[in-house]
C-alpha cells in the first residue's frame, strides 16, 4: 500500500498542534471576553485566557495569578450569568483596587501576625501589607505572579509555579501546581499539590467574588440565603488576627447552621464586637468533617431571585466567610459597573488564619518528603 507523505505530514502538525495548551477562542455567550486582552502584557510573560466548559457552566481563567476571570451559570428561567466578579483585560486586573479578584493565594492564604513566625527556632520575616499584618502571601503572593501552563483543554487546566526559597520572605523552594476541572455535573474541582525542599508553611487557596444574581447586576449580596455546616468559629481581634481558640456559634450571628439571608444580623453591627472588627463578615469557620481530610460540604449559597445555588466542598478544615465589607465601588468590572459595597462575597476553603503562630490550631508547616495535597468543589444548580 502507498501512503500519501502529505497527509502523513498533515496529520503530524494536527497532533502537534492538538497538544498544545489551547487558549479562549472569543466567548460572546457570557463575559464577551477575548483572549488577546490577556495575552502578553508584561515583559517576558506568556499569559493568556482559558476556556472550560463542561454541562451547564464555563469559566474563563487566566495564568496571571492563576485567576477565575468568568464563571457562567444558568438561573431558574435559564438564562446565564457571570456570577463571578472581575475584569475584561489584564490591565484591568493590574490596575485594580483590589488585587485578590478570581486569584490562587500563597504561600499562606489569610494573616499571619505582624508578619513573623518560627521555624525550628528560626524566625522568618514577611511583608506586611495589610496594616501591621501578612495577608494571602504579600504583594508579590501567587495572586501576582505568572503561572506556567502545563496542559488544558475543554475541560481541564493545569498550571504550575515554582516560588524560588526567600519569596516574600518565605523558606524553601516550592513547587506547586493547581488543576481547574469541570465536570458533567457542573462543577468547578480546584485540586492543589505542593513539595518542598526545605520546611515552610503552606496553606493555598482561590479567591473569587461571588454574586449569584450576576456580577455587575448592582445586586446586594445581602438576600443570597446563606448555610455553613459549622458548629464553631474564629473570633479576632481588632487587626483580624486570631484570639487563639474557637467558640461555638450558638446565640451569635455567625450560626449559619440553618439557612438565613447573609444580611439577617448584620443590623448587630454595632453591638457585636466581633461584626465590629470584621466591619461585618471576614471571619474563619472551623467546618464540621467527616474525618481528616475528608471532602464534605462546607456551606450552600442560593440567590432567590435567579434561583442559583452553589455549593462548596472541601477537603479543608476551614472557610473563611467574606462578605465583600470593604468594596467601595472603586473598580469597574467586566459588564461596565462599579463594584459596590456589599455585591459580593468570597468562600475560601483554607487551613485557620495564623496557623504557624496558634499552638491550638493544626499546623500548616510542608517538610521535605511531604506532599501538600488538597481539593476543593463549587457545585451549581437550579433550586
Amino acid at each position: 500500500m502507498k501512503l500519501n507523505l502529505s497527509f502523513l505530514f498533515i496529520g503530524a502538525i494536527l497532533i502537534l498542534v492538538g497538544c498544545q495548551p489551547k487558549a479562549a477562542k472569543d466567548n460572546t455567550e457570557c463575559g464577551n471576553l477575548k483572549a488577546e486582552d490577556f495575552q502578553s502584557k508584561m515583559e517576558g510573560s506568556n499569559t493568556n485566557l482559558y476556556f472550560l466548559r463542561n454541562g451547564d457552566i464555563s469559566a474563563a481563567i487566566t495564568n496571571y495569578g492563576g485567576r477565575i476571570v468568568s464563571l457562567c451559570a444558568p438561573g431558574r428561567d435559564g438564562k446565564m450569568a457571570d456570577v463571578v466578579l472581575g475584569f475584561n483585560s489584564l490591565d484591568g486586573y493590574m490596575g485594580a483596587h483590589g488585587v485578590f479578584h478570581g486569584a490562587l493565594i500563597g504561600r499562606v492564604s489569610n494573616r499571619i501576625a505582624k508578619g513573623k513566625f518560627s521555624i525550628d527556632g528560626q524566625e522568618y520575616a514577611l511583608p506586611l501589607n495589610n496594616g501591621v499584618n501578612h495577608l494571602h502571601g504579600g504583594p508579590d503572593g501567587f495572586f501576582n505572579v505568572e503561572w506556567t501552563v502545563k496542559s488544558s483543554n475543554d475541560t481541564s487546566l493545569v498550571l504550575s509555579y515554582l516560588s524560588e526559597d526567600g519569596e516574600m520572605g518565605y523558606p524553601g523552594n516550592l513547587d506547586v501546581q493547581v488543576t481547574y476541572s469541570l465536570s458533567a455535573e457542573n462543577e468547578l474541582k480546584i485540586d492543589y499539590l505542593a513539595t518542598t525542599d526545605k520546611a515552610t508553611p503552606v496553606n493555598l487557596t482561590s479567591h473569587p467574588f461571588f454574586n449569584l444574581a450576576g456580577e455587575g447586576s448592582g445586586a446586594s449580596i445581602n438576600n443570597h440565603l446563606l448555610t455553613i455546616n459549622a458548629d464553631m468559629y474564629t473570633p479576632v481581634d481588632s487587626t483580624m488576627i486570631p484570639l487563639g481558640e474557637n467558640v461555638s456559634v450558638e446565640g451569635t450571628p455567625f450560626d449559619f447552621r440553618q439557612a438565613k439571608s447573609i444580611g439577617a444580623d448584620l443590623a448587630q453591627l454595632d453591638n457585636n464586637e466581633q461584626l465590629k472588627n470584621g466591619l461585618g463578615y471576614d471571619h474563619n469557620f472551623a467546618l464540621n468533617k467527616d474525618g481528616e481530610g475528608a471532602m464534605t460540604w462546607a456551606a450552600t449559597v442560593v440567590e432567590p431571585i435567579s434561583g442559583r445555588k452553589m455549593e462548596v466542598f472541601t477537603e479543608e478544615p476551614g472557610m473563611q466567610f467574606y462578605g465583600g465589607n470593604f468594596m467601595d465601588g472603586s473598580d469597574t468590572g467586566k459588564a461596565g459597573k462599579p463594584y459596590g459595597y456589599r455585591e459580593s462575597f468570597a468562600l475560601e476553603t483554607q487551613h485557620f488564619p495564623d496557623s504557624p503562630n496558634q499552638a491550638n490550631f493544626t499546623s500548616i508547616i510542608l517538610n521535605p518528603g511531604e506532599v501538600y495535597r488538597t481539593a476543593s468543589i463549587y457545585k451549581f444548580s437550579v433550586e
